[in-house]
């Protein structure tokens, strides 16, 4: 059985994609889901909880957080919920077809102290990464053990960051506690 992450939190995901954005010179997609895919996986680690509660999907390209970019490709023009986001669309605006512009920085106070650590390490070890670069850092454990186009796996994420059995088990037993 495939544990996924928490609940999806959309206003605290919007916070942190106007953190990562504002933080970034490039501010693709790519870039953004790959600094998110990276503090997320550490801060599971860390905390026993993600930032985002984001399931990621293993895609060609890496690990994408599939309601993040379902939000992405709506403000675009041509998700399934266009008509959905004209709140989202006040904090971002997506141009060229793949590059977020936010329209404000993130209000910290819905992010919490541990959140904005793990974005700002995240964005210090990736953030200047070429897009090949953090495309092969992205292929890791997690992601070569996932068929593509489906979730990636929490106990793959946790085996990646090295975590010991005893605490993949606790991590995944609270999390199906919080699904159930």
């Amino acid at each position: 059985m495939n544990i996924h992450l928490q609940h999806f939190d959309k206003e605290k995901s919007m916070e942190a994609v106007l953190y990562v954005a504002n933080r970034l010179q490039r501010r693709d997609f790519h870039k953004i889901f790959k600094i998110l895919y990276f503090a997320d996986r550490s801060h599971l680690s860390k905390y026993a909880r993600t930032i985002t509660g984001d399931t990621y999907i293993a895609m060609n390209d890496g690990p994408v957080p599939s309601n993040i970019y379902d939000i992405f490709k709506a403000v675009r023009g041509d998700g399934f919920f266009s008509d959905k986001v004209p709140y989202i669309k006040e904090l971002i605006s997506v141009t060229n077809w793949n590059f977020i512009e936010p329209h404000r920085d993130a209000d910290t106070s819905i992010l919490s102290e541990s959140d904005c650590e793990e974005l700002d390490e995240s964005i210090r070890m990736y953030g200047n990464l070429s897009w090949d670069e953090i495309r092969e850092k992205s292929h890791d454990y997690a992601w070569r053990n996932t068929q593509r186009d489906y979730p990636i796996d929490v106990k793959n994420i946790l085996l990646e960051t090295g975590e010991s059995k005893e605490y993949i088990e606790y991590v995944s037993e609270m999390m199906s506690l919080s699904e159930a």
